[in-house]
């Protein structure tokens, strides 16, 4: 209900609510709260820590910033991963040179104890008006319910109920009549309201009339009959429909009001809130904004059935596309850049990135998994390589390998990246290790002096730590006539000692196709055999002769799990005469949704929602790229 001021000219204020958290106080006690409440996160410790003054106690010697010394995609939602992260802090990495973080342990392993330790928490962290909304929350109310209790902590605004608007219930309106009254959601079901559950008793065992002698329609009718008869103008209002569209009726109460008044949704207010409520009121007046005609025009062109620059044509010889194609690109650009040349400007142009989960995710994805196997592989080879060989090692020595390059990963992934809860978690390691096991037994030839490298990158452009590789990873190399420079990381690399023979593996742990025997380059889907093959060429020497595979540690037994490119130089130079062709095609302005475009977009937010436009612009946008489009073709 809203109570109206006896003087209805004045200010309106709403006073006496349910909400606390009115200013950085209320705001500071409810993020205390939270923490207590729901637990440990890197996001809700930020929040809390930024909130505090700088002048609390417990964290007078923390400097300004002392938060980027956090891993920033970890969501440390245990104390022992806040813990794990700081012992891989060196002092250095701290705003003043100093080591700090036991300071902020010290609060953390209080936060740690939960809803137990609510009193001791407060009168650690909290002071002034903060410490005392916490000492009456605690007093209303069991530390579990903070969240709860503090919301409904009422606070003195210093305002005078008596001649402001006030925001109240039936029943509290009721036992204060006000001469100005609006009536909200006055529907069926709603008001009044029936009994909620269902009695215990029947009626033919005991009449509720005995068991309830004020039911609560009753009251609910007595409250309005006051309100309306203390009241010099009452106003009430209902809705047609609920929130998922239902149909919704009158409450009997107001059947006998005089006069009825529809308002639209879109109709235009007789008072404007803001300019956007103003400008959403007239369509007209919209239209003419740089935003309305661009929104306007943007809708019809993709209802047009031609391409349109709304559907990706960018101005030619646009700077920002010319200078893309200055740095090295990755297998995965290159594949978005030929598939779905939208995306391909959206990702490395514009620069758009999904955006990281900031709490602890239910399963590991498939990217994530891929990622654990590849860092035990390289964990695995590295350290066989440096006693007596990855090439000599028995079944013991890889067990052992693994086994100890998945416990070293594992922890790390437990104090830098969002995992699952914990029998989800072990469960994937046991997958990790089976798979990556499977991946270092998978029999293949034995070169004389064979050497072995992991996940050794090529074309890099920043500073690479690790030494004894192959070649010089900074060395540029470009794909001949396309120009483009490509960069990776090869999955693994065997090595003969005389430097004539080199094998190229890329493991793949997503589920195997049946169709992979005749797969080449599958429409510019499948680049990493030919693109890594070129590279191990072009940084070891030409006489090397270079097998490159794909390897699937998830086959069955007895199903191919091993498949080899074929006339490599052949596909090369088809693979850059396409990539050549494609950025041709890029600079020239023509950025239209591809082949991929509805293939796991992870940026189908940015395209229209109508399940048809994809449809009605697939063959106008292949023609649009032309040549670039024959790629898709292929096996």
């Amino acid at each position: 209900m809203l109570a109206l001021s006896r003087d209805c000219n004045i200010p309106v204020h709403f006073v006496h609510g349910t909400k606390v958290v009115a200013g950085r106080d209320g705001q500071l006690a409810a993020a205390l709260a939270e923490v207590l409440v729901k637990g440990l996160s890197q996001e809700r410790v930020r929040r809390l820590f930024a909130m505090l003054p700088c002048d609390t106690p417990a964290l007078r010697d923390l400097p300004p910033g002392w938060t980027r010394v956090l891993p920033p995609d970890a969501p440390l939602t245990v104390l022992e991963r806040w813990e794990q992260a700081f012992a891989r802090t060196a002092a250095s990495e701290w705003p003043d040179g100093i080591d700090r973080s036991q300071t902020v342990l010290d609060v953390l392993r209080l936060l740690a104890k939960g809803p137990a330790a609510a009193d001791e928490a407060g009168e650690t962290l909290l002071s002034g008006v903060a410490l005392r909304l916490w000492r009456r929350a605690l007093d209303d109310g069991r530390a579990q319910a903070l969240p709860v209790t503090l919301t409904r902590l009422r606070c003195d605004d210093g305002l005078e109920p008596a001649t402001h608007v006030v925001f109240a219930s039936a029943m509290a309106l009721a036992s204060a009549p006000r001469p100005y009254v609006r009536l909200l959601a006055l529907n069926t079901g709603r008001w009044p309201r029936g009994i909620s559950e269902d009695r215990l008793i029947p009626d033919h065992v005991m009449p509720v009339e005995r068991l309830d002698p004020l039911p609560i329609a009753d009251a609910d009718r007595r409250d309005f009959e006051t309100i309306v008869a203390a009241a010099r103008s009452v106003t009430a209002s209902l809705s047609r429909r609920d929130v998922e569209g239902r149909l919704l009726g009158r409450s009997p109460l107001v059947a006998g009001m005089n006069e009825e008044i529809y308002l639209g949704r879109a109709r235009i207010p007789d008072h404007a809130a803001s300019e956007s409520d103003r400008l959403l009121a007239r369509p007209a007046e919209f239209a003419t904004t740089p935003a309305g005609a661009s929104g306007l025009a943007c809708w019809r062109d993709w209802q047009d059935v031609d391409i349109t620059p709304h559907d990706g044509l960018v101005g030619r010889a646009h700077p920002r596309l010319h200078k893309v194609f200055d740095s090295a690109k990755s297998a995965t650009s290159l594949r978005m850049l030929l598939r779905d040349p939208i995306r391909f400007v959206w990702r490395y142009v514009l620069g758009w990135k999904q955006p990281d989960e900031a709490d602890e995710p239910l399963t590991v994805d498939a990217l994530a998994f891929g990622n654990l196997v590849h860092g035990v592989l390289r964990s695995a080879v590295e350290k066989l390589e440096d006693t007596k060989g990855f090439a000599a090692a028995g079944a013991a020595e890889l067990e052992a390998a693994v086994k100890h390059a998945l416990g070293e990963i594992a922890a790390e992934w437990e104090g830098e990246q969002p995992i699952p809860p914990a029998v989800i978690w072990h469960s994937t390691l046991e997958r990790v290790s089976e798979m990556s096991l499977a991946a270092l037994r998978h029999p293949l030839d034995p070169m004389p002096g064979q050497k072995s490298w992991t996940e050794i990158p090529f074309g890099a452009l920043r500073e690479v730590k690790r030494t004894n590789l192959p070649w010089d990873v900074a060395r540029p190399v470009e794909i001949p006539g396309s120009g483009i420079a490509i960069q990776g990381q090869i999955d693994r690399l065997d090595l003969a000692g005389d430097g004539k023979r080199a094998r190229v593996i890329d493991y793949k742990t997503g589920r195997l196709n049946k169709d992979m025997a005749d797969v080449v380059i599958k429409g510019g889907s499948e680049l990493q055999r030919c693109l890594y093959a070129f590279a191990v060429k072009t940084l070891i020497g030409q006489r090397v002769k270079v097998d490159a595979s794909l390897l699937y540690p998830c086959a069955e037994e007895g199903e191919q799990a091993l498949y080899p490119l074929h006339e490599v130089d052949e596909v090369l130079a088809r693979l850059a005469d396409a990539l050549r062709i494609a950025r041709e095609s890029m600079t020239a302005g023509i950025a239209v949704p591809g082949e991929d475009a509805d293939q796991y977009n992870d940026f189908a937010f940015a395209l229209p929602a109508s399940p048809s436009y994809l449809d009605r612009k697939r063959e106008p946008a292949r023609e649009q790229l032309g040549a670039a489009a024959d790629i898709w073709d292929e096996a």
